[in-house]
């Protein structure tokens, strides 16, 4: 039972490390949609701001994770810092569930992250050594970080409500997997209280109290986020409509509108300018 399987085939994973070694001063990171930062601090201190003045400073070995719009400032202590700073983001961006999951703000001692023995060593000898393809490497193993942090997160049960707390739930992700891997299924309450192996009413509180809706409303924005997703990469609508669960593209247009405000065209339109704006700016 792969709990992230179909979410990351639908919102593709994407990681970028821009600083490896000693943090030699103070970096600004501005806001940006739907973008997620992690600093692993390796050695000395960091203090980190936050766009609301909030201030913590950090003296030990730890991982920092930022799931937010707001921009944040990073710099080092007084002895110095040694750190590995990324950035990562999902193919719809803050439409990703998975993003929309993620705490804003984390700290998680490195002693206490398990499942990252072999990970973090690999890491720090590709962020030491100047070697050919250093960046791709670093690139490529922090995926795998935001990947094990993911896993961390649901096994230890660092979030407690979201879609994470639910797939953290023995029965609940039954029912959410399904969801994932299956949008298109015609689910009722009773199909999937039956994935979770619970009575419609059980499954129903479980549910909303866990993950913080209705499992009818969690279900709809799921859709709604792959639609957004599709209409990205330019699938048509009709073929959108089919993947997603409904009947036809009208019967999407109109749920979708009920959601964002928009027909499914009109936002791609929006989406694609707001897109061309972020990217020159």
């Amino acid at each position: 039972m792969d709990r992230l399987a179909a979410l990351l085939a639908h919102f593709h994973l994407a990681a970028s490390v821009f600083n490896a070694g000693p943090l030699c001063y103070s970096t600004r990171h501005p806001a940006q949609a739907g973008m997620g930062f992690v600093h692993v601090l390796t050695h000395g201190s960091v203090h980190l701001e936050l766009a609301d003045g909030t201030q913590r400073r950090f003296d030990a070995p730890v991982l920092i994770l930022l799931a937010t719009s707001d921009a944040h400032r990073l710099g080092p202590g007084p002895a110095g810092a040694e750190t590995l700073c990324g950035s990562f983001r999902f193919g719809a961006g803050h439409l990703c569930p998975i993003y929309r999951a993620l705490p804003t703000l984390l700290a998680i001692p490195l002693d206490r992250l398990t499942g990252m023995a072999g990970l973090l060593p690999l890491m720090l000898e590709e962020m030491r050594e100047q070697r050919c393809g250093r960046q791709a490497s670093l690139d490529r193993l922090c995926e795998l970080l935001v990947i094990r942090l993911l896993r961390y997160l649901m096994d230890a049960g660092e979030v407690d409500s979201g879609m994470l707390a639910g797939m953290a739930h023995p029965k609940l992700v039954k029912a959410l997997i399904a969801m994932h891997e299956r949008p298109a299924a015609d689910w009722s309450l009773h199909g999937l209280a039956h994935e979770a192996g619970m009575s419609r009413a059980r499954f129903a509180s479980v549910f909303r109290d866990s993950v913080g809706q209705p499992p009818a409303a969690y279900l709809s924005q799921y859709r709604i986020s792959l639609a957004k997703s599709l209409l990205r990469d330019g699938v048509p609508l009709d073929t959108i409509a089919e993947r997603v669960g409904y009947s036809s593209a009208s019967a999407l247009a109109k749920v979708f509108r009920r959601h964002t405000g928009y027909s499914p065209l009109a936002w791609r339109n929006a989406d694609a300018g707001a897109v061309r704006v972020g990217d020159g700016a």
